[in-house]
Parts: structure tokens; C-alpha cells; sequence
């Protein structure tokens, strides 16, 4: 089965061999030139004037910022060229977000505009719309930003109480509303803007540009972190958006809302990962140059444990962030060949993933938290200064586990999705949970694994996480049936332990692909990170599962689990505290994060 032809949730069901996915150390030199520019706009334009950008004292600054990074082409990678683009790969797209994640509050600037304002035109504007819009939002003329949230409708956004009225005379609608949490409204030209027509059930999205009149804005918010993106709440106030500026079609709203939320998601994910890298090289450099006890603090066990756990759950977040991307790519490559239009390609690509975009977001952001608690942790009383560059990233880190979907209703999400795919015959859970509860009452095989083999055993780990899902998620289907996603808590259980199969199997995946390309003693670290991960991971999922089994099993059946639970969870015991040293060290002599790609 060639890698094009796996379906989103199926990595559940099915062995992955490590040629079929994409790592990325595979991306082009046209690429990484392209994360090259990226990275000395960052240098030049960003890292220089944090602080001012911070303070947002000068109002022109970050707009001409963002005017700079539109000249050097950095706001249409994934457009099409004649809409002003440059017409790259879905996991370019993946790349650049990767990059900008250094940028702290410029990276939600980036982000909003490319992602949230941008794609809604282009993969659900007409023909019309696309060419007037899109060569002023690729270029930088015109910035973006995404009105969907309103004070009652977070989460539950189809509940929005913002109206659109059709005037008298059927030449526009009058748009009058509330919206909040609105990045980059205190400088955007245009908003993409949602609202209910008459008593529809469903949101509509319209264009409307800021000269249309009847906006106004609050200040801009004060936040936790963030503080140099614009945040405002912007009101609509009768606001006429032409009749040809609707999105889509009418009650189309939702549907679009989710669909570039999934996008949203996975490039979130992506975007992390400059943080990362940049917060583990800061904390690297740091412990080498702090000094107690007469030696550099680098040297302590407690620092490396640190230093390489960091680097372990971004190798790992890497990982599965460009696996899920590729994969979106070759779908949409197969839709286009079959005939697809361009932008509902795109848009079926990316659907076809939504839980993987989903486990990338969450498995991202919290990766994103840990490594900035870490590295504050490293730093010591230092680090809680705001003259240390880990203060800001510390603030900075924690919207990722709310915006585009908190990481609470993203895990029920995936699981829900997951569900209903199985219930529609799109994914067969049912036939592979039924083979695991027969399992269950069998005599276990007690068949010897060459583990001389690198990975033999890994792999076999893998498959029996697989099961566990199948045994936990397919019980409680059954007993709870069609009340499951009342049952938040069970929810959120299954998607820990499908976020763990998926991140472990994505880092061994891309170590077993690295070997294969540079041998195994070039690989060692990539090896031990792979190990240690897993280590942690069976860890992880045992917790969960117990807590899921307890929620809705009793007695004899209850313990039949568990024992299952016992038996799908062995794992030889591993030395983490040698192969953390053994990744600490590398670390330190290089005074970095040593495992980038680009």
C-alpha cells in the first residue's frame, strides 16, 4: 500500500513501514533556502526589536514589520502564483510556520494573516473574490485578520449572535455584532467576518473591508503574553459588506470555520517548533555558561535529565508534525490528479487528516509548555527575569494550548471523529477491537522476538499500544454507545493514548528512516531519544487507560482488562538515565540544539 493511500485515524490500524513517511531531513535545498530567508528576516527584522515590538509604543512598527516580510514573498508560500504566491508544497507551508515559531508575538502576527485571514479566500472565495483579495494579502498590502469569537461563542462558535441583514434593495447585507480575541484587528484591512442571516441555524462568512464603515474597536488587550501581536474586540455596527462579498454560500460559515481551524491546527503544530529549538539552545548555552560549586551547571545530572527531555519531545513533535503534513500533501496530490479542483483538494486533503492535525496541535503546544517550564527551571532565579529571554517565551507559550481550539475539546474531537468514521464503514475499528477482545480470553503467544534486529521490539510495543486503544476505546463504544461523548473525562483518556501511538510510532518511523540513510552509529541519539520516548509513553497510556477502565467497568470484566492492559504494555526496562546523559552531552559539547534538519 503506497503512503498516499492511507486515510486519516487509519495509522490506528495498520503497520506503517518507515520509507512510506516523510521525515525532514528529506526537505529540498529550494526549501531550506526558502526557511533560510525566513530565518534571517527573523535575525534581522524581529530578533533585534523584541522588546520595542513588546512594548507596542510605536504604532507603524509592527505593520511595517509585516509590510517587509510581505515584500520578501513570505506571506504567499502556499498560494498559487497567479494570485501573487509562490505556489509551494503544503509541507513547505509547514516549514515556514516551523521557523516562525522564533518569532514570538510575530508569529501570531504571521500566522493570522497567512492562515485564518488568508485561506478562507483562497480555498472557498469565487474566482472574483480570489483575484481582487489575494495578490494584496500575499504581498503584504493588506493584512488579515479572522472575526469568529464573540463573548458567548468560544468553543461553541455556531452559537454567534452577530447578524447579517439584506438591505431593501438586495445590494448588501448590513453586518451588526460583537467579535473578540481578534488578532491583528488594530491594523487589518480586511475581516473575515461570520454571522447568522435571519433565523438560519447555521454562520455565513462575508469579506468586509475596513473602509467599509460602521467598525469600531476597543483598545488593544492586555495579555498574559503575546503582548506585540494586536488583539482587539471589534464591533460592527450596521456595517453594509456588498452582496458579493458573501464566502461561500449561505450557512456555508461553519463549515468553513472548521475546515481552516483543521489547517490552523496542524500548522499550529508546526509552529512551534522554532520556540523549541531556540529555548533548548538558550538553556544549553546557559547551563555551560552558569557556574556553582565551581562548575558549570551543565555538568549536573538534574541540568542534562533537563536539557535532553527537552530536546527528546521536540525531536519527537518534529516527528509527527511533518508526518501528518506529508500526508495531507499526498492526499490533496491525489485529489488534483483524479481531477480535483485545486482549492477543494485542499480542503479534502487536509479533512481527510483532521485527527492528526488535531494530535498535532495538542502534542505541539504541550511539548512547547514543557520545554519552556524546563528551560526556566534551568535558568533558575535568572530565568524570571524579564531581562532573560526565556521570561517572554514562557508567557508566550501558553495561548498555544487555547487558540485554535483548546487542547480539551481537540482531544474529544479526535476521538468523536475517530467514532464516527468507524460507525460510517470509512475506517474498520470495529473488526480490529472485536480480534483484540477475542485476544483477551486466549492464551498468550509466547513467540521470541529477534531483537538483534534494530526496532524488532519496538515495533511489537507499537502494535500491543494499538491494541490497548482498540480494548479501552471499543469497550467503552459498547458500554456507553451513544452517551460516550457525554463521558468528557473517558474522552479525553482514549485521545492521550492515540496521541501517544502516534507521536511514538512517528519518532521511531523517522529513526528507523534515518538509519537507513546514515547507519546506526550516526544515528545513536536518534536512537536513544527514540527509546527514551517510549520509555515515557507506555508509562502515559497505562494511567490512562486505568482511569478509563475504572470510569466505566466493574468486577470480573474489569479485571479481565487490566490483565490485558498488563499484557499489551511489557516493555524490557531501559536505562533512560544513561541515553538522556548520552543526548545531554552532544548537547553540551555543541552548546545547541544539535538534531535541526534544515
Amino acid at each position: 500500500m503506497s503512503k498516499s493511500a492511507i486515510k486519516g485515524g487509519e495509522f490506528l490500524i495498520r503497520e506503517t513501514d518507515a520509507q512510506e513517511i516523510f521525515i525532514p531531513e528529506e526537505f529540498s535545498e529550494e526549501q531550506k533556502m526558502m526557511a533560510q530567508a525566513c530565518q534571517d528576516f527573523i535575525d534581522s527584522e524581529i530578533t533585534p526589536n523584541v522588546s520595542r515590538i513588546d512594548g507596542m509604543e510605536e504604532p507603524d512598527l509592527v505593520p511595517n514589520i509585516f509590510k517587509k516580510a510581505g515584500e520578501l514573498g513570505l506571506f504567499g508560500i502556499t498560494v498559487p502564483e497567479n494570485y501573487g504566491g509562490l505556489g509551494m508544497s503544503f509541507n513547505t507551508g509547514m516549514l515556514m510556520a516551523d521557523i516562525m515559531g522564533e518569532a514570538g508575538s510575530f508569529s501570531t502576527t504571521y500566522g493570522a494573516h497567512t492562515g485564518i485571514g488568508t485561506l478562507p479566500i483562497l480555498y472557498y472565495g469565487t474566482e472574483e473574490q480570489k483575484q481582487k483579495y489575494l495578490p494584496l494579502l500575499t504581498t503584504g498590502k493588506w493584512a488579515a485578520c479572522y472575526c469568529l469569537t464573540e463573548p458567548d461563542a468560544g468553543s461553541d462558535a455556531n452559537s454567534g449572535k452577530t447578524k447579517a441583514v439584506l438591505s431593501e434593495d438586495g445590494s448588501h447585507y448590513k453586518v451588526t455584532g460583537q467579535k473578540m480575541w481578534i488578532s491583528n484587528a488594530g491594523f487589518a484591512d480586511l475581516f473575515i467576518v461570520f454571522a447568522k442571516i435571519e433565523d438560519d441555524e447555521n454562520l455565513t462568512a462575508f469579506i468586509v473591508e475596513k473602509t467599509f464603515g460602521g467598525i469600531t474597536m476597543n483598545d488593544e488587550e492586555k495579555k498574559l503574553g503575546i503582548k506585540g501581536s494586536s488583539t482587539r474586540q471589534v464591533f460592527f455596527n450596521d456595517c453594509p459588506v456588498p452582496v458579493e462579498n458573501m464566502l461561500s454560500k449561505r450557512e456555508n460559515g461553519f463549515k468553513i470555520a472548521v475546515n481552516i481551524l483543521n489547517i490552523g491546527r496542524v500548522k499550529l503544530g508546526a509552529g512551534v517548533l522554532g520556540g523549541c529549538r531556540t529555548v533548548i539552545s538558550q538553556s544549553t548555552q546557559y547551563a555551560n555558561e552558569r557556574k556553582q560549586f565551581g562548575v558549570s551547571i551543565s555538568s549536573f545530572g538534574a541540568i542534562k535529565h533537563k536539557l535532553a527531555e527537552m530536546a527528546i519531545r521536540t525531536y519527537v513533535t518534529e516527528s509527527l508534525d511533518y508526518r501528518a503534513g506529508q500526508n495531507i500533501e499526498d492526499k490533496i496530490d491525489d485529489l488534483i490528479a483524479e481531477g480535483m479542483d485545486d482549492a477543494k483538494a485542499k480542503l479534502k486533503g487536509v479533512e481527510q487528516f483532521a485527527i492528526e492535525c488535531a494530535i498535532a496541535k495538542i502534542h505541539s503546544s504541550e511539548v512547547l509548555d514543557y520545554v519552556v517550564d524546563e528551560g526556566l527551571q534551568v535558568y533558575g532565579g535568572m530565568g524570571y527575569s524579564a531581562d532573560a529571554p526565556i521570561e517572554r517565551a514562557y508567557r508566550d507559550a501558553r495561548i498555544a494550548r487555547i487558540y485554535e481550539g483548546t487542547n480539551e475539546i481537540n482531544r474529544m474531537l479526535m476521538v468523536g471523529m475517530l467514532l464516527k468514521r468507524a460507525m460510517k464503514g470509512e475506517l474498520d475499528i470495529y473488526g480490529p477491537a472485536m480480534d483484540v477482545s477475542k485476544e483477551l480470553t486466549s492464551v498468550p503467544s509466547f513467540a521470541t522476538i529477534d531483537k538483534s534486529v534494530l526496532f524488532n521490539a519496538e515495533k511489537e510495543v507499537i502494535k500491543n499500544f494499538k491494541k490497548v486503544f482498540l480494548m479501552v476505546g471499543g469497550k467503552a463504544a459498547l458500554v456507553l454507545q451513544d452517551k460516550i461523548e457525554e463521558e468528557q473525562e473517558v474522552m479525553m483518556n482514549l485521545a492521550d493514548i492515540l496521541i501517544e501511538i502516534y507521536a511514538v510510532e512517528s519518532s521511531m518511523l523517522r529513526t528507523e528512516k534515518l538509519v537507513s540513510q546514515r547507519g546506526e552509529e550516526a544515528c545513536a541519539d536518534y536512537i536513544a531519544m527514540t527509546q527514551v520516548y517510549m520509555a515515557g509513553a507506555v508509562d502515559k497510556i497505562v494511567a490512562a487507560a486505568k482511569e478509563a477502565i475504572a470510569a466505566f467497568t466493574k468486577g470480573d470484566e474489569q479485571k479481565v482488562m487490566l490483565m490485558g492492559l498488563k499484557r499489551f504494555t511489557k516493555l524490557d526496562l531501559v536505562d533512560t538515565k544513561t541515553l538522556r546523559r548520552q543526548i545531554a552531552d552532544t548537547m553540551i559539547a555543541k552548546g545547541e540544539f544539535p538534531y535541526y534538519f534544515g
